[in-house]
């Protein structure tokens, strides 16, 4: 059994199968998930797992280089956004239209569905490279 770390089975192969600028994205519960895209879905009820719970336990596990996040989470979700920022201390991000992020969703390894229920609580993350070039 394992001791630590991220215990979801499909998320550990999908994270143990992510390469540099491969792309995962966590997502709140109303998000549409794209046709083809694996879907692991955590949901259990409204607000469980959080996005913010998720979010954290990722970073722990995968080397990141790049986060986008949709523009409109600035204004309609500030609180996660916030916190979300805290936990991806350091990182580069970017902000693009809810469009765009539906769109590059879809080239996602995996979508993590949480139960999150606020607006536009989804990230996209860009795996980074482990080693010096």
């Amino acid at each position: 059994m394992k001791k630590n770390g991220i215990l979801n089975g499909d998320i550990s192969s999908v994270l143990g199968y992510m390469r540099h600028t491969d792309i995962i994205t966590i997502v709140d519960c109303g998000f549409p998930i794209p046709d083809g895209v694996k879907c692991i879905d955590l949901s259990v009820r409204f607000g469980l797992p959080s996005f913010l719970d998720v979010l954290e336990e990722i970073c722990l596990d995968l080397e990141i280089e790049k986060v986008r996040f949709a523009n409109e989470i600035k204004n309609l979700n500030p609180g996660t956004l916030d916190k979300a920022v805290k936990i991806l201390s350091g990182q580069d991000i970017e902000f693009i239209p809810h469009t765009e992020f539906k769109e590059l969703s879809a080239k996602s390894k995996a979508i993590i569905r949480t139960g999150e229920a606020t607006p536009y609580a989804n990230v996209i993350l860009q795996s980074g490279c482990t080693f010096k070039v």
